[in-house]
């Protein structure tokens, strides 16, 4: 089953970049495909890459991640001093960061227009069978 979670600015925007990152990742490990209102710092980018990085293992690939925000084509002086005293005022609102595992999510394509997300459903975790070992009870020489 594929699970996409919208994780709102407001519920980040009070956290530390290592609090944001967790919360991020944990999402992430749990198979869920994130949508995050606004985007990340740029160190806070680098900072999640690194950590997933440590963290890669047999079920755990990585993740591939997407930032999208509108473009600033056509804004005249004033407008672009307005829109950066705005976003200073509320943070890094603008756009929208795509985050999911690199096992489900294969490629993101993205144009000015649209984004494409291609994704796998991974097949159900197989559990590892535990074969009982019988026993012998050995009789001690006295």
């Amino acid at each position: 089953m594929l699970t996409l979670q919208f994780v709102p600015y407001d519920e980040i925007e009070d956290l530390n970049s290592d609090q944001r990152i967790r919360k991020l990742l944990r999402m992430v490990k749990d198979e869920k495909i994130v949508l995050m209102q606004g985007r990340l710092k740029p160190e806070e980018e680098t900072n999640l890459i690194e950590t997933t990085m440590g963290g890669i293992n047999r079920t755990f690939k990585g993740i591939e991640m997407c930032t999208i925000y509108p473009e600033e084509k056509g804004i005249e002086i004033l407008g672009k001093l307005r829109k950066g005293m705005a976003q200073f005022l509320v943070g890094h609102r603008e756009g929208i960061t795509i985050i999911g595992p690199a096992n489900i999510i294969k490629e993101i394509r993205r144009d000015p227009n649209k984004i494409q997300l291609l994704t796998t459903i991974p097949s159900p975790r197989k559990r590892k069978s535990v074969k009982s070992k019988s026993v012998k009870k050995v009789k001690r020489r006295k």
